[in-house]
């Protein structure tokens, strides 16, 4: 039986992870929280909007309502990569080569590892950032789709249009699939492996009962899951059409309460599956096979993320009842 250790930290938990093998729990006040040997505090903002993990798994990438973006590392070093400014840090991306991304309104900021910047604007306030997993570009969400910018060169950006808001974006592992969710209950889709100059090929993914707010690929790319349903929703991604035509699998369906956060499994084709009353699951993809990882708690799931091994699961709550699960108990 999965054993767990729990933390409460009272308040709204935005970003779990793992910093190499210590987790971190960040916070909504702009608090992270390492657990390594003990508890260690770093207030690295005043109000916290956005976090990611760099692409080594080492730290953790921050922006706040302070105009900061901080790194914070796996043995404590706090790290800042851009002081106090006027304008909220809403979206923050890691890259390859130690690259670090960062929307402010409408201005994206590309810091790169030797010391250069690259700034792209846009005409509408950018929502989502993501770096493709091959070569330096970098795909922001706007209103009407995604702007696909290269960081090196004079290239102009690519444009990636559809209808709508779109507030989060990510590639699939393989670069084949661009993936946006969008202010409607809805994902759309775009095929990067088209012949240059061909007509873009758009992929709609409906019928989401509310928003979808996390999104996780499997870990070789064949399944995209999601919230914003009362089962995960998993699109199969491994034929070249991606999920056209295709049904998604509903995995740990109830009758209750909705799905509010995904985390597919780093080796096996296994997701976590958190739900708004705090309870979380794990559902072998294969046949939906079911595990119970934590009973319901205080506050719906709002993050959650594996280390590497695949052993330890970090999950946070919108109250802030946080915790390590061990699957092998």
């Amino acid at each position: 039986m999965p054993t767990v250790a729990p933390i409460d930290l009272d308040d709204h938990c935005l970003a779990a992870a793992f910093l190499g093998d210590v987790p971190a729990f960040a916070l909504a006040s702009g608090l992270v929280v390492r657990l390594d040997h003990g508890t260690r505090r770093h207030e690295l903002h005043d109000g916290l909007l956005s976090a990611t993990v760099t692409w080594d798994g080492q730290g953790l990438i921050t922006g706040g309502e302070d105009g900061k973006v901080m790194r914070l590392s796996a043995d404590g070093t706090e790290t800042t990569l851009r002081p106090a400014a006027r304008k909220w840090v809403g979206a923050v991306a890691a890259g390859p080569q130690g690259a670090v991304a960062f929307a402010e309104g409408r201005q994206a900021t590309v810091l790169l590892s030797d010391g250069t910047e690259r700034v792209f604007e846009e005409a509408r306030t950018i929502e989502g950032l993501a770096f493709a997993p091959k070569g330096l570009r970098l795909a922001m969400a706007r209103y009407n789709g995604v702007s696909f910018a290269f960081v090196q060169g004079s290239a102009p950006a690519l444009d990636f249009e559809w209808k709508g808001a779109h507030n989060q974006v990510l590639f699939s592992p393989d670069g084949r699939f661009l993936v946006t969710a969008m202010q409607e209950n809805a994902l759309h889709g775009w095929k990067l492996d088209g012949k240059p100059g061909a007509e873009q090929r758009h992929m709609r993914m409906t019928g989401y009962p509310a928003k979808v707010k996390s999104l996780s690929w499997s870990n070789k790319g064949k399944w995209l899951a999601s919230s914003g349903a009362p089962s995960a929703i998993v699109w199969p991604f491994s034929g070249k059409d991606g999920p056209m035509g295709k049904a998604p699998l509903e995995l740990g369906q109830r009758a209750d309460t909705m799905v509010t956060s995904v985390a597919c499994h780093p080796v096996e084709d296994l997701v976590a599956i958190g739900f708004g009353d705090g309870m979380v699951l794990a559902v072998r993809i294969a046949d939906s096979k079911e595990a119970l990882l934590r009973r319901p708690g205080k506050g719906p799931i709002t993050a959650m993320a594996w280390n590497r091994p695949g052993r330890l699961l970090a999950f946070g709550t919108q109250a802030g009842d946080c915790g390590v699960v061990d699957i092998a108990g």
